[in-house]
């Protein structure tokens, strides 16, 4: 077991510093949030990456975060805080305060740790602080450096959804990790932010499926939603070889749509009829280069119903085919009822999109291994994960390791990251092992 509080932890010594831009931004910059950024504000982004000791060799806590400085003048939005205007709409002012470093020691080493095979774990790797009600003094973005017994280092990332989508934030740790090996930074990067405050001209008759409302303390509570039911993560890696084989099963669908179909339908049999999940999420982004601002505005919301037959008893090809063609596109219906105010009889203005639904998130582009440490070290394992999701879960369907890293044997397969229901997820790991092969 690896103790996670008093004396005996694994992750010790934590201490704290802020880090700002290199440059000064400027008097009475503000950035105004989309409808699509408040929509995701109780969401927060979680990212890890595994190093050998050769990659942090000779590196002190100084030298990882002097390219901070000048990352962070390229990206100036990540530094200020969250202020609301006098209509109570948030924005961040960009002040200049800064992003929180955390440094931290781990009394295991690096393979004694992924041995563990247990994600509730890295979040002692990943330091965190949810947003409200002292919104205005806390950092929007977390980096934690821990290094473990052996010499080798994580790096954690903890990233407030309503400044940018996981892209976002994939690209800005990758961005730290060009200046950290030398690499000449761009002058600026590229917006891609259309009008932030869209207007709509009609009121939504009801809410979009893929979201739901959620009611927050009376004082603005923490920007996070309370569970109602025990909710656990866990993580699984499709090889190249079980993919070929889904892929053919399924007749040739996509891997995000194969895996998407046989979660779905593994999970539909666990819940059992009364809770069968026939209507679900997808969550995909249309992000297309590296050196863009962080944005949520290439966010793609859609719904998919299984009308014509449940899921659980459906064909695997004819699922995929489903998630492929029949998505509903409610992207603008999210925006439009996130612009609309609460009703007169003091409804919420307060949304959950991830795990309002089951929700599949298609990562399957995000460049995790492009993030590279002294010598050109690639991580040995990268991942990323989303706090805060309800009580219907998310699955999370990302890049596995590329050849040239200890875990990529063959160029291809994907990370299966979940979080879900405790009870569910003990039967769907099992489902998954007997009927699929994945373990």
């Amino acid at each position: 077991m690896v103790s996670t509080a008093g004396e005996n932890a694994a992750v010790y010594d934590v201490r704290l510093s802020s880090v700002v831009p290199a440059s000064i931004t400027g008097e009475d910059k503000v950035h105004e949030l989309s409808n699509m950024d408040l929509m995701l504000k109780l969401h927060y982004v979680k990212g890890i990456y595994f190093f050998r000791s050769g990659a942090a060799r000779g590196l002190t806590i100084n030298d990882l975060k002097k390219p901070m400085f000048e990352c962070l003048a390229l990206y100036s939005t990540l530094s200020g805080r969250i202020r609301k205007s006098e209509d109570g709409r948030p924005f961040i002012k960009c002040n200049d305060s800064g992003v929180r470093i955390a440094e931290a020691k781990c009394s295991k080493t690096l393979d004694e740790w992924l041995a563990f095979n247990d994600d509730s774990l890295n979040d002692q790797l990943i330091y965190s602080q949810f947003l409200a009600p002292d919104a205005e003094f806390t950092p929007l973005v977390f980096v934690q450096f821990t290094w473990f017994k052996c010499g080798g280092i994580s790096i954690g990332l903890s990233w407030a959804h309503i400044v940018g989508d996981a892209f976002s934030a994939s690209h800005f740790i990758n961005m730290w990790g060009q200046i950290l090996t030398g690499q000449v930074p761009p002058h600026h990067l590229d917006t891609h932010n259309p009008k932030n405050r869209k207007k709509f001209p009609s009121p939504l008759a009801k809410v979009p499926l893929s979201v739901q409302r959620v009611l927050l303390e009376s004082d603005g509570g923490h920007w996070l939603i309370p569970n109602h039911r025990k909710m656990r993560a866990h993580s699984f890696h499709v090889t190249p070889k079980q993919l070929n084989r889904l892929t053919e099963e399924a007749k040739l669908a996509k891997p995000f749509e194969v895996i998407s179909a046989v979660i779905w339908k593994s999970l539909a049999k666990t819940s059992g009829k009364a809770e069968e999940p026939k209507v679900v999420t997808l969550i995909s982004s249309t992000w297309d280069k590296e050196n863009g601002l962080p944005s949520n505005s290439r966010v793609i919301i859609s719904t998919i119903e299984a009308a014509e037959a449940p899921p659980a008893q459906a064909d695997l090809a004819d699922l995929a085919r489903l998630i492929a063609r029949k998505q509903e596109d409610e992207t603008h219906l999210v925006e439009r009822v996130m612009y609309q105010k609460g009703s007169d009889d003091g409804e919420s203005r307060d949304f959950i999109l991830y795990g309002a639904r089951l929700t599949f998130v298609n990562l399957e582009k995000m460049n995790i291994y492009g993030l590279k440490m002294s010598g050109h070290h690639q991580p040995v394992f990268a991942s990323y994960s989303v706090s805060g999701v309800g009580d219907e879960g998310a699955v999370l369907v990302l890049p596995g390791p590329p050849p040239g890293t200890e875990s990529g044997k063959d160029e291809g397969g994907r990370v299966i990251n979940l979080i879900l229901p405790e009870n569910q997820l003990d039967e769907l790991k099992y489902r998954l092992g007997s009927e699929w092969g994945i373990h």
